[in-house]
């Protein structure tokens, strides 16, 4: 192991220790949020998201850290909940969170589409979206796919592994019907029987495998970072909270590869799934030991999904996914973060 890995392991350690010798009950003062709430502007508020699909944003929720920094500041933590990339992106656009979890694709969609947001941040390098088939179908090929409906989530990592898969694969997705369905909603659809295949997103992806689905297709490359998107106003307004939020992210970040069973345990009792479940997508599927800090890699990969945001229309030119590219990456705090 170079000199630098060693380095940072080290750092991640005393910031384990450091973080599990503080109690978990933390009284702050927290005002849990409903998605669509409206916006909060108020820069005595931090408004922020919480999802499944980010274990650190559940593990910070669930440790009280920022209402233990922000309180004696005399500011209050509006806690909202993500049901996906698409919702994270809508409470960013309204400014009903200063920042929001989403996968690196959503994040260019949704400055590609003139929201000022920014990537600040990485919360993890996850296979999170895989192509599952219900058990029993006969379907072995993503070929075998055209003709038939295939449900996923427009806007996030899902829907655009489902196209690409399916491009791969030599099919035009004109020729499939792509139902638009929520995560759960496309599950449950799976289930039913009422489309062929289903784009999944974990931890629900997690729990019907448990079920009895079959992966169809797996591509880890397919699938965009865990990402961590502010608001232009919020950075430019008050940038200490900022970072005191991309702190708080590693804090836990170390906290999780120290702890990975109460890291499991809290994505069980979040998600309402099973500890083996959770197990799976906690330690097989969302590699948290990443930089933080975005960079030439995230671009590569949202190089790549840029090129199909046209095609699918998801954006309407190309010159403003190019734009998006070459203006979405701000990476003052994170780099901060890890000094």
């Amino acid at each position: 192991m170079s000199g630098t890995g060693t380095a940072r392991l080290t750092r991640r350690t005393a910031l384990g220790l450091l973080a599990a010798s503080l109690p978990l009950g933390l009284s702050g003062c927290v005002l849990q949020g409903e998605a669509g709430a409206g916006p909060v502007n108020d820069r005595d508020t931090l408004s922020i998201d919480y999802a499944t699909y980010n274990p650190l944003s559940l593990v910070i929720r669930h440790q009280g850290w920022l209402e233990e920094t922000l309180a004696p500041r005399g500011v209050r933590v509006n806690w909202v909940f993500s049901a996906g990339s698409n919702k994270a992106n809508e409470l960013l656009r309204s400014n009903s969170v200063d920042i929001g979890s989403t996968a690196g694709s959503a994040a260019l969609l949704n400055r590609a589409n003139g929201a000022p947001t920014r990537i600040v941040g990485i919360a993890s390098r996850p296979e999170w979206s895989a192509l599952m088939v219900p058990p029993g179908s006969d379907i072995t090929d993503v070929a075998q796919l055209a003709g038939r409906t295939v449900a996923a989530t427009r806007g996030t990592d899902p829907y655009f592994f489902a196209v690409q898969a399916l491009q791969a694969a030599g099919v035009d997705p004109a020729d499939v019907e792509i139902q638009n369905l929520q995560h759960a909603d496309g599950r449950a659809a799976l289930a039913g029987g009422s489309v062929a295949a289903w784009s999944g997103l974990d931890p629900i992806m997690a729990k019907a495998e448990a079920e009895g689905a079959r992966f169809l297709y797996r591509d880890l490359a397919l699938n965009t970072f865990s990402v961590l998107n502010a608001t232009e106003s919020f950075l430019e307004e008050d940038p200490e909270t900022a970072q005191t939020v991309l702190d708080t992210y590693e804090r836990a970040r170390a906290w999780a590869l120290e702890h990975p069973d109460e890291t499991v345990g809290i994505l069980a009792e979040a998600a309402k799934i099973s500890p083996d479940v959770a197990r799976t997508v906690i330690l097989e599927r969302t590699n948290a030991d990443v930089s933080p800090v975005p960079g030439q890699e995230l671009l590569d990969a949202l190089t790549g999904v840029g090129r199909i945001l046209v095609d699918t229309g998801s954006v309407d030119y190309q010159h403003q996914v190019d734009a998006a590219l070459a203006s979405i990456l701000d990476t003052r705090f994170a780099e901060e973060a890890i000094r």
